[in-house]
C-alpha cells in the first residue's frame, strides 16, 4: 500500500539556475516548500538559520563542491539531521560512492527522472519523520526503513540465500512467511521481458563495472498482476576484490510509473497491461467483448502555441475531469489499485496517451452501437466552454472506435486501429466519431505511404512555388505574384495543396515547408529584379495558414529572409484568412502590428467568406483585402453588396485585390467598382518560376488583346 503523501522543507542546492528552478517547480508542485542555494557556502548559510528535511545536492560546483558541503553539514549535525540526495552525472559513479560514505542518504543521476526523484524525496521525508519520532529508540533505523515504504533485502552470495524484509514481501502482496530465502523468490518473479536487464545489471556491479546496482524491472504481485519497482543494492568485497555479499533496497514506483502526472489518469504503459488482460479475458470468454475509444482534442495546438503550455496544461486536466464526470457512475473511471488491475465495479478505463490524447476502454461492450453511445456522451460532455486562466476556452473531440472480434492478438493493433479512425472523424469536421472498418485500413497504408513521401518531399526539396500574376486594373501592369505552394511528385507530377497540405499539417511538416518555400519565393523574387529591366518593383504575397502565422519569431523570420535575399520588406505581402486571424484574435493582432513595424504589409484573404471580416477590418491594422472569387461570380447579380464592400475598404484606406477574375466582363465591372488590382484565369494559371521568367522577359502582356483595343 502507497504511504501517505507527506510535505516537508526542501533546500535544492545547484550552480545552474535551469536545474535549480526544474527541481523546484516540480517539488512545489507536490506541496512541498523550497529553498534555493546556488552555491555551497550559500547552502551552509541558509542551512544555519533555517533548518530543512531533504536537501537535493549537486556533486559538482564551482568553488565549495557537493561532497565538501556534506562532510560539513555532516559534522555539525545536531537533532534529526535532513536528509541528502546527491545530484550526480551518470559519469561521477566515484563521487556517488564517497557520497555515500560520507553519509548521503540518496542519489539521482542526471538526466533527472521526476517520478524517481519524487519517490525518493517522499522517502527521505518519510523516514526523517520516523526519525524524529523514534530518535531515541535503538530500533531507529530499522522503523525509519519500514516506514520509509521500502523493502531491505541482503544476499549471501556464498551459500546463495536471502534475507527478504517484511516490508519487502508486503510490497508483493505476501505475509512474512509466503517467501523463503532462496533468490528464486525474487529473481523468479521478475517479469519475463525484464529478466535479461537486471541479470545484466547485478552481473556488472558483481564484476565491478558499476559502482552500485540500481534497476527498475516489473515484478509479479501475489495477485498475478505485473508491478514497477526500483532495486538498489552495493556489494561487500573481500581484500583481492570479490564480492561476498549484496544488500540493498527495494521500492514500488508503479505509481510513478504507470499514472500520467498532469492528470493523475493511467497513462500508456497501464493502458497497455489493461488491453492485454481484455484481449486474454475476450480469448477464454468468445461471448464476452470490449472496445477502445480514441479521442484527439481538436485544435489544441492552437491553444497551446497561442495561449501558452501552461494554458494547455490547466486545459488537460479540465478535459480529464470533464471526460470523468461524463462517465455515468456505473461507467466508473479506473485508478491504478495495488494489483494494478480496475476496481470491480469499473466497466471503463479511462487513460491518457499523453499531449492532447485520451483512451477510454469499454469493457464488456458487445456492439459498436453501444460504444458510439458512450462516444457521443463524451463529445457532448466537451461541448460546453472551459474557464482557463480567466478566459473562456473552447474545445472538442474526435473520436475513433475500435471493438474486439477483428482477429486482434496485440493491444498495439487495437490502439493503431482506434487511431486510424480517430483520423477520419478528424477529417469529416470537428467533434466527428468513426468506428474502424476494413476499408480504413487500406485507407490509412495508404496514408502513411503519402507522409512518408511528403517527408521525403522535404527532404529532396520537391516543394516548390507556382506563381499567379497580380494584375493592376487600372493599366494592366503587372505589379506582383501571389506564391502558390506545388508538390512535384515524382511519380505523379504536380500535385495541388488540397491533396496534401493537410496531411502536412497534421504530421507538423507544414512549418519546416512553410519556412523553406518563404525562402525559395524570396530568392526567386531577387533573380527576377536583378534579371529582368523594370521588374526592380515586383512584389510577392505569400499565404499563411493558421499554425504558420502562430509560429513563434515568424515576423523576424520574415524580414531576416528578406535581407538575406537583399529585398525590401515592401517586397513580401502576408495573406492570412479570417479563420486565422480570429482563431486568437489577441496574438494575431500583436503578430500583424510586429510585421507592420518592420515594413511588411498584411492583407485579409477570402474576405467576405466569414462571419467577423467587419471586425478584422476594424481592429487588425492590415493594408488590403482580398475579395473571395464568390464575390466575383456573383458580382453580376448582387454589385451592390459588393460596392459597399469597396467603398467601405477604401474608407478605411485598404486596397482591394479581386480573385477569380475569368472574363473580361468580370473586369471591367470590378473596374467600374473601384477594385485596385486583380487575379485569376483571364490573365494568367499559375506557373512555375522558368514560366514567369518567360513572360517577363517577352514582354508579355496580361490583359487579352481586346481589352487594349477597347483602350
Amino acid at each position: 500500500m502507497s504511504t501517505r503523501q507527506v510535505t516537508g522543507h526542501i533546500l535544492v542546492v545547484d550552480d545552474d539556475p535551469i536545474n535549480r528552478d526544474m527541481l523546484s517547480r516540480w517539488l512545489l508542485g507536490r506541496g512541498h516548500t523550497v529553498q534555493g542555494a546556488c552555491h555551497g557556502v550559500d547552502a551552509l548559510d541558509l542551512l544555519a538559520r533555517h533548518p530543512v528535511d531533504v536537501i537535493l545536492l549537486d556533486a559538482q560546483m564551482p568553488g565549495m563542491g557537493g561532497l565538501e558541503v556534506l562532510q560539513t553539514i555532516r559534522g555539525r549535525e545536531t537533532g534529526t539531521p535532513p536528509g541528502v540526495i546527491m545530484v550526480t552525472a551518470n559519469s561521477q559513479s566515484q563521487d556517488v560512492v564517497t557520497a555515500l560514505e560520507l553519509g548521503a542518504d540518496d542519489y539521482v543521476t542526471k538526466p533527472v527522472n521526476v517520478p524517481v526523484l519524487l519517490a525518493r524525496v517522499q522517502t527521505q521525508l518519510v523516514r526523517r519523520r520516523a526519525e524524529e519520532r523514534l530518535r531515541e529508540s535503538e530500533e531507529r533505523f530499522a522503523l525509519a526503513a519500514a516506514g520509509a515504504n521500502d523493502g531491505l533485502w541482503d544476499w549471501k552470495i556464498a551459500a546463495n540465500t536471502v534475507h527478504f524484509s517484511v516490508r519487502w514481501k508486503d510490497i508483493l502482496g505476501y505475509a512474512d512467511d509466503e517467501i523463503g530465502s532462496s533468490p528464486d523468490e525474487w529473481f523468479g518473479r521478475v517479469h519475463p521481458l525484464d529478466r535479461a536487464a537486471v541479470q545484466r545489471e547485478i552481473d556488472a556491479h558483481l564484476a565491478g563495472v558499476s559502482p552500485l546496482f540500481e534497476s527498475e524491472y516489473r515484478m509479479r504481485h501475489k495477485s498475478g498482476a505485473y508491478r514497477w519497482v526500483l532495486t538498489r543494492g552495493l556489494s561487500t568485497r573481500t581484500s583481492d576484490g570479490k564480492a561476498y555479499r549484496m544488500a540493498g533496497s527495494f521500492s514500488d514506483v508503479h505509481d510513478g510509473k504507470v499514472v500520467d502526472v498532469l492528470t493523475g489518469l493511467p497513462n500508456r504503459l497501464l493502458l497497455l497491461d489493461r488491453l492485454e488482460r481484455a484481449l486474454h479475458h475476450a480469448c477464454d470468454r468468445p461471448d464476452s467483448g470490449f472496445a477502445l475509444l480514441f479521442l484527439d482534442l481538436d485544435g489544441f495546438k492552437v491553444v497551446n502555441d497561442s495561449l501558452g503550455h501552461l494554458v494547455g496544461d490547466e486545459l488537460i486536466q479540465a478535459v480529464a475531469a470533464r471526460l470523468e464526470a461524463g462517465l455515468r457512475m456505473r461507467d466508473s473511471v479506473a485508478r491504478p489499485t495495488l494489483s494494478g488491475t480496475p476496481d470491480a465495479t469499473s466497466d471503463h478505463t479511462l487513460a491518457r496517451l499523453g499531449g492532447d490524447e485520451f483512451i477510454v476502454l469499454l469493457h464488456d461492450v458487445r456492439s459498436a452501437a453501444a460504444a458510439a453511445a458512450v462516444a457521443e456522451r463524451l463529445r457532448d460532455a466537451l461541448a460546453h466552454p472551459f474557464q482557463i486562466g480567466g478566459r473562456e476556452v473552447l474545445t472538442s473531440a474526435s473520436i475513433g472506435i475500435a471493438v474486439s472480434g477483428g482477429g486482434y492478438s496485440r493491444p498495439d493493433e487495437l490502439l493503431r486501429d482506434a487511431d486510424t479512425a480517430m483520423y477520419r472523424a478528424k477529417a469529416s469536421g470537428r467533434g466527428g466519431i468513426e468506428v474502424f472498418d476494413g476499408d480504413m485500413r487500406e485507407e490509412a497504408v495508404a496514408r502513411l505511404k503519402t507522409d512518408t513521401a511528403l517527408r521525403l518531399g522535404l527532404e529532396r526539396h520537391e516543394f516548390l512555388p507556382y506563381y499567379q500574376p497580380i494584375v493592376e486594373f487600372a493599366t494592366g501592369r503587372l505589379v506582383g505574384f501571389e506564391a502558390l505552394l506545388r508538390w512535384k511528385n515524382p511519380e505523379v507530377g504536380v500535385v495541388s495543396p488540397g491533396q496534401f497540405v493537410h496531411i502536412l499539417e497534421e504530421s507538423g511538416l507544414l512549418i519546416p515547408v512553410g519556412r523553406r518555400f518563404l525562402r525559395d519565393v524570396c530568392t526567386q523574387l531577387r533573380r527576377w529584379h536583378e534579371q529582368v529591366p523594370g521588374a526592380s518593383e515586383l512584389w510577392v504575397n505569400v499565404n499563411f495558414a493558421g499554425r504558420q502565422f502562430l509560429d513563434e519569431g515568424l515576423a523576424s523570420r520574415i524580414v531576416e529572409c528578406t535581407l538575406d535575399s537583399q529585398l525590401s520588406p515592401r517586397h513580401v505581402l502576408v495573406e492570412i484568412t479570417e479563420a486565422t486571424a480570429i482563431s486568437n484574435f489577441e496574438l494575431t493582432l500583436a503578430i500583424v502590428e510586429q510585421l507592420r513595424s518592420h515594413g511588411i504589409r498584411v492583407a485579409l484573404d477570402d474576405f467576405g467568406t466569414g462571419y467577423s471580416s467587419l471586425a478584422c477590418l476594424d481592429q487588425l491594422p492590415i493594408s488590403g483585402i482580398k475579395l473571395d472569387p464568390t464575390f466575383t461570380r456573383r458580382e453580376a447579380k448582387r454589385p451592390e453588396i459588393l460596392r459597399a464592400v469597396v467603398a467601405l475598404a477604401h474608407e478605411l484606406g485598404l486596397t482591394v485585390t479581386a480573385e477569380g477574375v475569368e472574363t473580361l466582363d468580370q473586369y471591367e465591372r470590378l473596374l467600374k467598382l473601384g477594385c485596385e488590382y486583380a487575379q485569376g484565369y483571364l490573365f494568367a494559371r499559375p506557373l512555375d518560376a522558368e514560366g514567369i521568367t518567360r513572360a517577363l522577359v517577352t514582354g508579355r502582356r496580361w490583359l487579352p488583346a481586346e481589352r487594349y483595343a477597347q483602350a
